[in-house]
């Protein structure tokens, strides 16, 4: 009795599993995108305020879903978006406001995501159709009142060793963006940070599998403030920490 269940429940498994499957590839499918017009936002503290435009690029009108996303170091609300939610034809451009909202002035920078994502409406005779919603994700970089602009942060980072440990700490008041991949040199070893930013007054180590003896540089590929690639940067290992 009990093997003629399983083979029973099996049975109706594979059954599911194969309408989902069916189901999916044998249906036509079409993609839609919410196109922003920057790569990263800058809300200045000064300003109060930024606005970017987001373009639909599908052939039909969507509706664009406007959202912030708190990075797990920083819940702090600061920032609301208007509108949350707007229809946008074809082609068509919406604007998108966001508001500063701390009660407290900020003293460095701060950092958080904002989603952009198009739900695609029902096309007429369109049948069984699957409208896939395709999410672009930016970041924001909140930037304090009278914090002078700095256009390279990344080189205000200082690198440590101790032992088998790479430490990279900014003691700055700048968010620091960067690919996660960095390399000892000169042994041309590569580690990887635990992420893709180093906040302010942040310190990140690295646990290596053994102590890189005689490293002295270290080669990172930083993204600038508005989201431009630039050439590797190669640093100081400054002291190895006791």
């Amino acid at each position: 009795m009990k093997r003629q269940r399983v083979a029973n429940l099996r049975i109706k498994f594979f059954l599911s599993l194969s309408m989902v499957v069916g189901f999916l590839v044998g249906t036509p499918t079409w993609a839609d995108g919410m196109e922003p017009d920057t790569t990263v936002i800058v809300l200045d503290e000064a300003d109060g305020e930024v606005s970017i435009n987001v373009r639909n690029t599908d052939a039909a009108p969507a509706l664009l879903h406007s959202a912030i996303e708190d990075i797990p170091e920083d819940g702090e609300p600061l920032v609301v978006i208007t509108p949350p939610v707007a229809r946008v034809d074809a082609g068509e451009r919406q604007m998108v406001r966001f508001l500063f909202i701390g009660n407290a002035p900020l003293k460095t920078q701060r950092l958080k995501r904002v989603t952009f994502e198009g739900i695609p409406q029902a096309r007429p005779g369109s049948g069984a159709t699957i409208g896939i919603s395709l999410r672009q994700n930016l970041p924001l970089i909140l930037h304090p009142k009278g914090l002078a602009q700095h256009h390279a942060p990344w080189e205000l980072l200082t690198w440590h060793l101790q032992g088998k440990t790479l430490i990279a700490r900014n003691d700055s008041a700048y968010v620091v963006r960067l690919s996660d991949e960095v390399v000892l040199k000169p042994q041309q070893r590569k580690a990887y940070l635990p992420r893709t930013y180093v906040l302010p007054g942040e310190t990140l180590s690295v646990p290596l599998d053994t102590a890189p003896v005689g490293a002295t540089r270290v080669s990172i590929s930083p993204a600038t403030v508005y989201g431009f690639t630039v050439e590797n940067y190669e640093a100081q290992i400054v002291a190895t920490a006791p």
